[in-house]
């Protein structure tokens, strides 16, 4: 396959000119023109590496379409992949959070692992366009979350896990009435209901967190797994991260996490959502803000997939980065975090995994997707 007039971006700069594939691998890449006819003009679109994304929580829109309705998970799987690749991501971790709470609805033990099966079989058999792999988002709180670990964690597909604690009263949800009109998205609580639910985490918190906290990050440990924290809030919360060998800190709540997050060499993952609104929808830090002082290492689509695209446009626009740049944390920084070397970036001997992308009054559009040089979407 060759691509000409395409506007190349690779780790370190961007250029007009070509791209050859050979067996799934970028095996030449040139600035200018070519006048060979079976060239594939791209018009001046964009040529990026594909996007690596650690943590959706994508699969969930799909699984509880709307308040009530659970969907086929087999179905869901297959939708969200389907929508993933169309916007430009090739490789995926499909984040799937483990751990039963009350209300559990989607994050529910039986279906996290009836997911977490489809996704493997679906793999094997050939049927999903991105590659997946597996995130486990342990909550740390809870009375099992250690017993679904250990029965998802040889897993063939798991390759990352983060340790979470959605506790209201800290980190995320300080202020227990923002978390609950979280909760009651899908319908309202009696105060009886609410107190008593936060009663019940409480109590859970106190007893199984710190214990389940230590037993998962053990065994990954064990296991060679990458571990990354969630919503650190206090420094104190990035230095138990960086003890417990840590070395992903996704969406800190605060400057001063992020500050101690770099100090410690923690790499930081923020919401893309967060960049193209503008702030957070929880009141935290803004991911704008950390990019302009330096301390936004990779990008999350998070829960809107097609954030990802726009947010790398938006942070050349909004704050003064360079384009390789931008790119670059939404694909080379969370593939090697990963641990996949053999990808994120246009550059020779890596796999063919690049998107097409064209620009229209500012907006990034996804034209094509390519996974191992064929064509996905």
């Amino acid at each position: 396959m060759l691509i000409k007039n395409a506007q190349i971006v690779t780790r370190d700069e961007a250029f007009t000119g070509t791209v050859r594939i050979e067996d799934g691998r970028i095996a030449d890449i040139a600035p200018g023109n070519t006048a060979a006819r079976d060239a594939a003009d791209w018009d001046g679109d964009y040529l990026l590496p594909g996007l690596v994304e650690l943590h959706t929580d994508n699969i969930e829109k799909h699984l509880a379409p709307r308040p009530g309705v659970l969907w086929d998970h087999e179905a869901a799987i297959i939708v969200h992949d389907a929508q993933v690749a169309s916007a430009g991501i090739t490789t995926v971790f499909d984040a799937l959070g483990v751990g039963s709470r009350p209300e559990d609805g989607v994050r529910g033990r039986e279906l996290q692992v009836k997911c977490a099966q489809a996704i493997g079989r679906f793999v094997d058999e050939g049927l999903l366009r991105a590659d997946h792999f597996l995130h486990l988002r342990c909550e740390v709180g809870t009375t099992d979350v250690v017993d679904i670990f250990d029965s998802l964690s040889a897993h063939p597909l798991f390759r990352l896990a983060s340790v979470m604690d959605h506790t209201p009263g800290q980190r995320q949800w300080q202020d227990h009435e923002k978390w609950r009109k979280y909760q009651e998205r899908h319908g309202k609580w009696t105060d009886e209901h609410a107190n008593a639910v936060l009663a019940q985490l409480a109590e859970h918190q106190a007893r199984f967190a710190a214990a389940h906290r230590a037993q998962i990050v053990a065994r990954c440990n064990e296991l060679k797994i990458a571990l990354a924290s969630h919503d650190d809030t206090l420094v104190e919360h990035v230095d138990e991260a960086a003890r417990d060998g840590i070395v992903l800190a996704e969406f800190p709540t605060t400057l001063e996490a992020a500050r101690a997050a770099r100090e410690h060499g923690i790499a930081t993952i923020m919401g893309a959502p967060n960049v193209v609104r503008g702030g957070s929808h929880s009141g935290n830090v803004s991911a704008l803000e950390l990019a302009r002082e330096g301390l936004l290492d990779i990008l999350s689509s998070d829960y809107v997939p097609s954030s990802l695209l726009i947010a790398v446009f938006a942070l050349v626009e909004k704050a003064g980065w360079s384009l390789p740049r931008a790119v670059a944390t939404v694909s080379w920084t969370p593939a090697h975090a990963a641990g996949l070397h053999d990808r994120g970036a246009i550059a020779l001997g890596l796999r063919g995994d690049f998107v097409r992308v064209a620009l229209r009054d500012g907006l990034a559009v996804p034209r094509e997707t390519y996974r191992a040089g064929r064509r996905v979407c």
